[in-house]
């Protein structure tokens, strides 16, 4: 018996740790990126680009083609529900954790596939050094 009981918690534990995606909604696609999928995602999938930092983080630079959807603004959800639901979404923020925080909201609103870039614009500007 405990056999059997080892045998299905790791079987548990392989399913949910080989990158299938976070979401639990039937149709839905809501997942962490990488950089390079993000960036091959954003060009032969395109969607909406939704950087969810501050007005003064943007200001210090941004992903070209994104529109900034402040998180903390309150009236993100009624922005977000203007976005096309049918197309994907491309989450990212500084550092990850508040666009994985609007993938969740998102999700939540029905939205099909969203995408949130793991490590946000930091990851983004590292990956893109041209120096």
């Amino acid at each position: 018996m405990r056999t059997i009981l080892v045998t299905l918690f790791i079987f548990s534990y392989a399913l949910t740790a080989c990158g299938q995606p976070t979401s639990q909604q039937a149709g839905q696609i809501s997942m962490d990126i990488s950089v390079l999928e993000f960036s091959r995602l954003i060009k032969t999938a395109p969607g909406q680009i939704i950087d969810v930092r501050t007005k003064a983080e943007v200001a210090k630079g941004a992903i070209e083609g994104s529109e900034n959807i402040d998180l903390f603004d309150e009236n993100f959800d009624a922005k977000i529900e203007k976005l096309d639901k049918t197309k994907p979404v491309y989450l990212y923020c500084a550092s990850g954790g508040r666009s994985s925080e609007a993938m969740e909201i998102m999700v939540k609103k029905g939205f099909k596939t969203v995408y949130n870039l793991d490590g946000g614009y930091s990851a983004w500007v590292k990956a893109n050094d041209t120096k």
